[in-house]
C-alpha cells in the first residue's frame, strides 16, 4: 500500500477531533472538566446563579436512581454557562449567549 498525504492526513484528523472536544470550563485560574464532581465545582467556580434539579435517571445496571441537575453561571461577557449533572458528576457543559 503506498501511503500519501492523501490517505494519511484525513486519518489523523480524525484521530484528534475526540481529543479537541474535551468539555473544559475556566473560572478565573482553575478549570473544571466533564467528570468533576459538584463540591469541586463549586470550589472552584463558587455557588451557581441558578440551581435546578431537572428530574433523575437510572445509573449503572438500573439499580440506583441519580439525579440530574442543572447548574447556571453568568450572564457574563454576555454568556451563560450551563452546567449538567448527573448524580453528582459533571456531564455536560453548555455555553449560550444571554438574551
Amino acid at each position: 500500500m503506498r501511503w500519501t498525504a492523501r490517505y494519511t492526513l484525513p486519518g489523523f484528523f480524525t484521530l484528534a477531533l475526540p481529543l479537541a472536544s474535551a468539555e473544559t470550563l475556566r473560572c478565573g485560574s482553575q478549570l473544571v472538566n466533564t467528570g468533576d464532581r459538584a463540591f469541586e465545582v463549586e470550589r472552584k467556580c463558587g455557588p451557581p446563579d441558578q440551581r435546578d434539579v431537572l428530574g433523575y435517571t437510572l445509573g449503572d445496571y438500573g439499580r440506583q436512581e441519580l439525579i440530574i441537575e442543572e447548574w447556571v453561571y453568568g450572564p457574563r461577557n454576555g454568556a451563560l454557562k450551563i452546567l449538567t449533572f448527573e448524580g453528582n458528576r459533571l456531564t455536560d457543559i453548555e455555553s449560550r449567549r444571554a438574551r
